[in-house]
């Protein structure tokens, strides 16, 4: 009796337990045949490089005792296997359910194959594994936390007063979630081209790159990312950055003073909120009007410049006083700066959203949220990282290790040190 022929498809660029149970599943349908996606189609539909390139995947996949054969597809896009598979003729076409789509299964239908959806499941013993979990795992790619200056690296901001930004590079050791807060987008940008860690190069030029990456002249929203994103996840330590009208700054000024990172991350945690809900306008009802996109126009020139110059000032006052270790003014600055962010930007803190509709699990405000925690003796000063809207509330307080012990969910931070890109 002849087996039939059985087909899957993947790019199985980081091969693991998962992939393999999931060969000897589709092999108990016949004899299997794998199609692997090429180093050419996976750097165009998925917009990054291969972790090995598609020969040493060929060779690891044939390798494997559950399949009889493999080949590189030719085609291109999420469909490369078309050539591979009418060349093959195989009986039966195999997917787990994350592959599944009905594209797939129309294509077999019409060449009359078999479709078989497997549920994804561990081989007995073991965890589950997904390419996805282990990149994110063994990604570290930096995030970043902005202390003071928020929105001034925005030129409809820093045209009312120029002034500094000031962030910290922070190591991934907690789960660095999406929406919150932490330049997420700019970091997933990142990951298209270096998947897991940063290269090894001069930061300030590193963080121009991917500035321009991001900010490509082809985008259709009008929308320019704060070059604050990328300074703070590619320039390590604590930095601050100059604003006059321009998106990139025009001045850098670094620490990597031992002590002083040291006193920052005893006196800096995070504690979650729900992420920005979807549809979410953080600039509708700004004090900028239709420079920030807000449709209102509700302050005077003269008012901005005030709250800009509140904003800078904060800044300014907030930089002086981590070089001095000195907590309470510190955490006044750092309290003066949020408080100017949510007088220009109102949304911060009560987000607009746009569609009229929320589909969000009913979770405390965000004005609830800062009301808890500003209430607790031992949290000196409060802020929103990024544009607000949801994500986490940054707190300063007086120990950050006998904090986040007395509240489990604080998240301790790591301050990124220089030249430390793994």
């Amino acid at each position: 009796m002849v087996n039939k022929k059985v087909f899957v498809s993947g790019c199985y660029d980081l091969l693991h337990s998962g992939h393999v149970e999931f060969f000897r599943q589709a092999s108990q349908y016949g004899d299997l045949y794998v199609g692997i996606g090429s180093d050419e189609t996976i750097f165009n539909y998925k917009h990054h490089r291969t972790m090995y390139p598609e020969q040493e995947r060929l060779f690891m996949v044939k390798a494997i005792r559950y399949v009889k054969d493999a080949v590189i597809n030719s085609g291109s896009g999420i469909m490369d296997f078309i050539p591979t598979v009418d060349a093959l003729k195989p009986d039966v076409f195999v997917v787990n359910e994350d592959g599944s789509s009905p594209e797939k299964e129309t294509f077999c239908k019409e060449r009359g194959i078999e479709y078989v959806v497997l549920e994804r499941t561990p081989s007995e013993g073991l965890e589950a594994r997904s390419s996805t979990s282990i990149k994110a795992a063994n990604c570290t790619i930096p995030t970043r936390l902005d202390l003071a200056g928020t929105w001034i690296d925005q030129p409809y901001v820093s045209r009312y007063g120029a002034g500094w930004a000031i962030t910290i590079s922070l190591e991934p050791t907690f789960e660095v979630r999406e929406r919150c807060g932490l330049s997420t987008s700019t970091r997933n940008m990142i990951k298209k081209i270096w998947p897991l860690k940063l290269p090894d190069m001069d930061e300030k030029t590193l963080a121009k790159l991917v500035f321009c990456f991001e900010n490509d002249p082809e985008r259709n929203d009008g929308i320019i990312s704060g070059a604050q994103d990328s300074i703070g996840i590619c320039m390590s330590g604590l930095v601050r950055h100059y604003y006059d009208r321009r998106f990139w700054p025009d001045m850098f000024e670094s620490c990597h003073d031992e002590d002083i990172l040291q006193w920052l991350e005893s006196h800096l945690c995070m504690v979650p909120m729900h992420p920005r809900q979807a549809g979410c306008s953080v600039v509708e009802g700004c004090a900028f009007g239709s420079d920030a996109g807000a449709t209102t126009e509700p302050v005077t020139k003269e008012e901005r410049k005030q709250m800009v110059a509140q904003l800078t000032s904060a800044a300014e006052r907030c930089w002086r006083s981590i070089m001095k270790k000195d907590l309470s003014g510190f955490a006044q600055a750092y309290k003066d700066s949020f408080n100017a962010q949510v007088t220009m930007f109102p949304a911060m803190v009560e987000p607009v959203i746009m569609d009229g509709d929320s589909t969000a699990e009913p979770s405390p405000t965000i004005k609830e949220c800062i009301r808890t925690y500003s209430a607790m003796p031992d949290v000196l000063a409060w802020k929103m990282p990024g544009a607000g809207g949801g994500g986490y509330l940054a707190l300063v307080v007086r120990d950050a290790n006998t904090f986040t012990e007395a509240h489990p969910e604080a998240i301790s931070l790591k301050i990124r040190r220089k030249n430390t890109t793994a």
